[in-house]
């Protein structure tokens, strides 16, 4: 996967926009972050998710998904390694992080990935 299929996949998503924060792209639903691209790098992206929804993750695509370093890491904001990344699995995280963000959605709206 490259920075731009994370990029189509992110704005496919119901009132999804882009933005920059930071010096790199940000997704966002109702102004707010669900997503970034270049972090910690151009290699990497980043999907906001709880902290239940990201161990899921990292149990389904290891290689994948790992947490962000340090405290945002611990509150759920995973770090996507693009280069080891399939689109599908990518596209559920996107849709979990957006659905987290969403209208009308509340923590206990979010859910998490199907188990596979």
């Amino acid at each position: 996967m490259i920075a731009d299929d994370f990029r189509k996949l992110a704005l496919s998503l119901d009132g999804a926009e882009e933005r920059s924060h930071m010096q790199h792209p940000d997704f966002r639903v109702n102004g707010k972050i669900f997503a970034t691209l270049g972090y910690p790098d151009e290699g990497w992206a980043m999907v906001k998710l709880t902290p239940e929804q990201q161990e899921m993750f990292m149990k389904l695509a290891p290689t994948t998904f790992a947490p962000v370093k340090g405290s945002w890491g611990t509150k759920g904001a995973t770090n996507v390694n693009l280069k080891k990344a399939r689109k599908t699995i990518v596209k559920e995280a996107l849709v979990v992080a957006h659905r987290n963000l969403g209208k009308g959605s509340s923590k206990r709206e979010a859910r998490s990935p199907k188990r596979r």
